[in-house]
């Protein structure tokens, strides 16, 4: 049993008083044989403390369908971090930002006509519920006033810069207090006063979120809650990266300094990231100011720790900073994890997508091109067809919503791309006796922060022919979470591109070392990666990302399997294992 409180204008843990160091470490952006590691050097630098998020859509990916194993093993990674020494903050959703696919929610919300998001909306209060009735009785015995390392817990993330609904969150915090989370709760806002007038609550400490001008931000907050501790929930010490940007980067003196601002104002920290890691899989987020931008696969975020878990200048700068200012007991370093070069791989077979529907999808039928949602979808890409009677001149091919990337075919034949945030036409004529047109559309992420978080994928409204709709579709949905029933034929040295629209490629590797290595795509375009059934993440030409990191466990001694899925096509159907990596 032990009691983390407010005692005047300082926290106190046991009685004492104590001024947190923390990092935010995402359990979920991380392989679990790397949670030790990375946890055992955030302690070394001389933190206190882990923090991290809760991500919902991993949790629950089908509604009333838990998950909490592997990955998602949240009460595993809490438990390592104790065994480390440190203690831990958690911020259990139901929403995160996070640069993170929809924010944290799962996308089966989007499918029920009517819910509102984040509010005190009786259909949505209900799933929250649901969820929470789950996940809070696993994290009860891990509270400190149970003997566990959990010491405080978020109510929502930065509500203030979405809406002002006090009364959702006091639902909110009055369910987490029914159901025992008996902790210091908290709220984490920017320093704006709108936003801190819309997202704190009565009896609720509130945090800050910024990433310079420490003393000003510290003051806004005591503007509004005097007499108590500074805490920056985020310090943003670095930055995510979009599709097609350039690679955010800050200068390791300049992040530090500010760290150093707030150590001298008695404020606590938590370094958003700490330790970034990956989105794996489909769960990069999205941002949409006005303009809708994908997040990349990498979430490095530029942190004391690289996303591959090395050490960096900035963490060199934090720990002498650290031990300038308090007296820390030393804690060993562990050793650095090995990569290799494990040369390049040919792929040796291929599996045209079109081909392969009927392996993949069980079609539907639907008078309008529904968007994922509605069909029971939540990651991937989704295939529309239809027939267009002919002849008809040249017209104009209008898809009217399309979110996010889609590709036109007629006959077969690639006709171009249409993109969100490039909504353009494709024009093209119909010879008498018709055609068939077919619309691959990849879904790149769910925005995750701001007005825009209701972002459903696929066609949204509808496909329109010059002037008028077009209606009767076939529907494949394509979550690509099972590619085991692909059938791959081998690709002859001089016919590897004779395959038409998306293919998967297969190719396999030996390896007799495991370590870390670093997948580099140079003579590909755009599509996914995976390694031994695990989805990898996304790669395109766009960068800046330009290799995808692969953890030592998810390889195995003796054979390896890559299985590309090429959305373009590629002059050299081969990859390269390499021991560096390229975020561009």
């Amino acid at each position: 049993m032990a009691s983390f409180t407010i005692q005047g204008d300082r926290f106190a843990y046991e009685g004492k008083p104590i001024q947190l160091l923390s990092g935010a470490i995402h359990y979920f952006r991380v392989v679990p044989e790397y949670w030790k590691d990375r946890l055992q050097k955030l302690k070394a630098c001389g933190l206190n403390t882990v923090e991290t998020y809760v991500a919902w859509n991993v949790h629950e990916p089908k509604e009333g369908q838990f998950c909490f194993t592997g990955m998602f093993d949240i009460v595993k990674f809490i438990e390592t971090a104790a065994e480390v020494g440190l203690h831990v903050i958690v911020r259990p959703s139901p929403y995160i930002c996070a640069e993170w696919e929809f924010g944290g929610l799962p996308a089966w919300l989007l499918a029920e006509d009517g819910l509102r998001l984040r509010c005190y909306d009786e259909k949505f209060l209900a799933k929250v519920d649901a969820y929470y009735d789950v996940l809070l009785p696993m994290l009860k015995p891990l509270l400190c006033t149970n003997g566990g390392p959990i010491i405080a817990m978020q109510i929502e993330n930065e509500y203030g810069s979405y809406g002002n609904d006090l009364k959702y969150l006091e639902y909110l915090k009055s369910g987490m207090i029914a159901r025992g989370m008996d902790v210091l709760l908290f709220t984490s806002d920017g320093p704006e006063d709108f936003m801190l007038q819309s997202g704190m609550i009565p009896g609720v400490f509130e945090t800050v979120n910024f990433g310079s001008r420490a003393s000003e931000a510290f003051d806004s907050l005591q503007q509004v809650q005097p007499d108590m501790p500074l805490m920056c929930m985020e310090y943003w010490n670095g930055w995510f990266d979009h599709w097609g940007k350039p690679h955010h980067t800050r200068e390791a003196q300049d992040a530090a300094n500010v760290f150093e601002d707030m150590l001298k104002a008695g404020g606590s920290v938590n370094f958003y990231m700490f330790h970034g890691g990956t989105n794996f899989g489909f769960y990069n987020g999205a941002n949409n100011h006005g303009k809708y931008e994908p997040t990349v696969t990498s979430y490095d975020y530029d942190s004391p720790l690289t996303e591959w878990g090395d050490i960096t200048e900035k963490y060199v700068l934090v720990k002498g900073l650290i031990e300038k200012y308090f007296d820390i007991e030393p804690a060993p370093l562990p050793e650095p994890v090995s990569k290799k070069n494990y040369g390049k791989v040919r792929m040796s077979g291929q599996a045209a997508l079109f081909a392969s529907l009927d392996l993949l999808s069980d079609p539907v039928q639907r008078t309008c091109p529904e968007p994922m949602e509605k069909l029971g979808q939540n990651y991937g890409f989704i295939l529309y067809t239809t027939r267009i009677s002919g002849p008809r001149a040249a017209c104009s091919l209008e898809l009217q919503d399309v979110h996010d990337r889609a590709l036109v075919f007629i006959d077969g034949e690639y006709k171009g791309v249409i993109e969100r945030w490039d909504p353009k036409s494709i024009e093209f004529t119909v010879p008498k006796e018709g055609v068939e047109l077919r619309i691959l559309v990849e879904n790149m992420g769910r925005t995750n922060y701001g007005p825009y978080l209701r972002d459903c994928k696929g066609i949204t409204e509808g496909v329109r022919l010059g002037f008028p709709f077009l209606f009767d579709w076939t529907i494949h949905t394509l979550p690509l979470d099972d590619l085991l029933k692909l059938q791959f034929k081998p690709i002859a040295a001089a016919e590897h591109m004779t395959e038409t629209g998306p293919v998967f490629y297969r190719g396999t590797f030996r390896v007799d070392d495991i370590a870390d290595t670093f997948l580099e795509l140079e003579s590909w375009t755009k599509g996914v990666a995976f390694v031994n059934g695990f989805n990898l993440g996304r790669y395109w030409e766009a960068g800046p990302q330009k290799a995808l990191y692969v953890p030592g466990p998810l390889l195995r001694e003796g054979d390896n399997e890559i299985v590309i899925f090429e959305l373009h096509g590629t002059n050299e159907p081969s990859v390269l294992l390499t021991d560096q990596p390229n975020l561009g």
